[in-house]
């Protein structure tokens, strides 16, 4: 297999800005499923108040506080694109002819939840 190239459709000023969530420790989905769907599960709910530099991170009855740190060197999130020969028939498609990978994101910051979760909900005891 040849070089893959790396393209950009998007425009070098056009990327779109992404960023990166990273908790200390495990979040555990309640589900029962064994094979979770990722795509559209809803994690929790972050938020930023506007005057703030720092963020909520709500999941479940649990809220983490963290902050904005911009990365020492910036990540691009990339697409795979597999490009088949027209000439060759269906069923000799096993490998790809040719393999791009295009630009469609890059990270330059993440946002750092380093303490421990904030309880939101305490028991109280009836008399």
């Amino acid at each position: 297999m040849g070089p893959i190239q790396v393209k950009c459709s998007c425009g070098e000023d056009n990327c779109k800005e992404w960023a990166i969530i990273e908790l200390q420790g495990v979040v555990e989905p309640q589900s029962q499923q064994p094979h979770l769907n990722l795509q559209n599960l809803r994690i929790g709910l972050l938020c930023r108040p506007s005057s703030q530099e720092t963020y909520t991170l709500t999941i479940g009855y649990h809220e983490l506080t963290g902050s904005k740190v911009t990365l020492k060197k910036p990540l691009l999130v990339l697409k795979k694109l597999k490009h088949y020969d027209e000439d060759e028939s269906t069923s000799s498609k096993l490998s790809p002819s040719k393999v791009e990978l295009d630009v469609i994101g890059i990270i330059r910051q993440k946002i750092l939840f380093k303490t421990r979760p904030r309880a939101l909900i305490t028991s109280t005891k009836k008399v």
